[in-house]
C-alpha cells in the first residue's frame, strides 16, 4: 500500500558548520535533497514540511540545565569571536550550531507527531543526536534528537512505551544512557563492535525497571548484508515478541553503507530498503507509526542512495535499484 511520507525539515539545519575538515558538514543534507528530488515517484510520495524548532523546556526533559547552558554560551562565544568553539573533541559548535540543535530537535519531534497520526515520517535535520549524553555533547551530537521527541510525546500524554531502533554504525550511547533505566523504552542497536564509541555490548541490558529494554547487538568489521540483516531480524522479533510499541523511532545513520569514511559494514543502499520493510512487516496493530531521524552517514555519494531506498519503504515504493542483493532474502521468523 502506497503511503504519502511527511519529510520534516527546517533551514536552520543547514546552519550549523564546524569546518570543511570535519565530516559532519552542511552538504550532506543539500546531497540527500538532491537524490530525492531526483526520483520523481518518490518525490510525488512525499509531503515536505518545516518543523518547529524545540523549546528549553524539551531540552530539559532530556539534558541538564547546565549542559543546555553551555552549549548557548559556546555558539554566543563563536559568534563574537567569528570562529568555532569545542565542547569536547569531535564536536564543534559555531554561531549558528545553537539554533540547529533545536531546529534539528523540533524536526525529530515534529516527525514523531505525525507518526502518531499514523504516518510513516522522516526528519532530514542535522546536527545529529544518538551520542548526546544528558550532561555532555559527544560524537557530533549536541542534544539527543529522538529522546527530546520521545520525551515530548510522554509529557503531553500522548504516547507511552515507545521501541528506539539505531542502525546507525556506531553504538548509540547516549540514547541507551537516557532510557537506560526506563521501563517504557525499548531500544535496540545494531552497531560495530570494538569501535566508537566503545559502548554496547550485549551485557548492558538495561537497569532497575528498564532491565532487558536493551538489546545492543555489536557486528564485527566487514560484516555484510545477509549475516546484517539476520542478526537485525532477530532482535527485532526477540523485542517484539514482549514489547508492544505504539510507536517507533528509527536512529538513521546511513554510515552502515559500505564505503563510509566514519563506517565498517558492506551494506548497499538497497540493503535499507529491505531493513525498512522488515521493520515495517513486524509491527503489531498497536504500533500507531514510523519517526525516522536522520543520524550519521558521510560518504556524500552514496547517502542519497541509503535515504531514497529508506523513504521508498516508507512510502510503500519498490525499491529503485536492481537486481537483488545478497540481503534480500528476508531471514525467516520464528514460528
Amino acid at each position: 500500500m502506497q503511503r504519502t511520507v511527511p519529510l520534516v525539515t527546517h533551514p536552520a539545519c543547514a546552519r550549523h558548520d564546524p569546518g570543511f575538515d570535519h565530516a559532519e558538514v552542511p552538504s550532506r543534507l543539500l546531497a540527500l535533497e538532491r537524490a530525492v528530488r531526483a526520483d520523481p515517484e518518490l518525490w510525488a510520495a512525499l509531503s515536505e514540511v518545516e518543523g518547529v524548532p524545540a523549546c528549553e523546556a524539551d531540552l530539559l526533559r532530556v539534558h541538564t540545565p547546565g549542559y543546555v547552558a553551555r552549549v548557548r554560551a559556546a555558539a554566543e562565544q563563536a559568534a563574537r569571536e567569528g570562529g568555532r568553539v569545542s565542547l569536547e573533541a569531535d564536536t564543534v559548535v559555531g554561531a549558528a550550531s545553537f539554533e540547529a540543535a533545536l531546529a534539528a530537535a523540533g524536526c525529530a519531534v515534529g516527525a514523531a507527531e505525525r507518526a502518531l497520526d499514523g504516518a510513516a515520517a522522516f526528519a532530514l535535520s542535522r546536527p545529529p543526536g544518538h551520542h548526546a549524553m544528558p550532561d555532555r555533547a559527544m560524537g557530533f551530537c549536541l542534544f539527543n534528537n529522538v529522546a527530546v521527541a520521545v520525551r515530548r510525546l510522554q509529557a503531553e500524554g500522548r504516547v507511552r512505551e515507545v521501541l528506539v531502533v539505531d542502525w546507525d554504525a556506531h553504538h548509540g550511547n547516549g540514547t541507551q544512557e537516557i532510557f537506560y533505566k526506563d521501563p517504557s523504552v525499548y531500544l535496540i542497536s545494531v552497531h560495530l563492535g570494538r569501535d566508537y564509541p566503545g559502548t554496547g555490548n550485549p551485557a548492558q541490558r538495561g537497569a532497575g525497571p528498564g532491565r532487558g529494554l536493551t538489546r545492543n547487538v555489536p557486528l564485527p568489521h566487514g560484516t555484510g548484508a545477509a549475516e546484517y540483516r539476520r542478526r537485525y531480524c532477530r532482535a527485532l522479533d526477540a523485542a517484539l515478541a514482549t514489547f508492544s510499541p505504539e510507536l517507533v523511532v528509527v536512529s538513521a545513520g546511513f554510515d552502515l553503507l559500505s564505503g563510509d569514511p566514519e563506517g565498517g559494514f558492506l551494506l548497499e543502499p538497497r540493503d535499507l530498503h529491505a531493513l525498512t520493510t522488515d521493520l515495517l512487516e513486524r509491527l503489531p496493530a498497536r504500533t500507531r507509526g514510523v519517526a525516522a531521524v536522520l543520524e550519521g552517514g558521510y560518504a556524500l555519494e552514496r547517502i542519497g542512495a541509503g535515504l531514497v531506498e529508506v523513504l521508498r519503504a516508507l512510502a510503500g515504493l519498490p525499491s529503485a535499484l536492481n537486481p537483488p542483493l545478497l540481503g534480500d532474502v528476508a531471514p525467516s521468523r520464528p514460528s
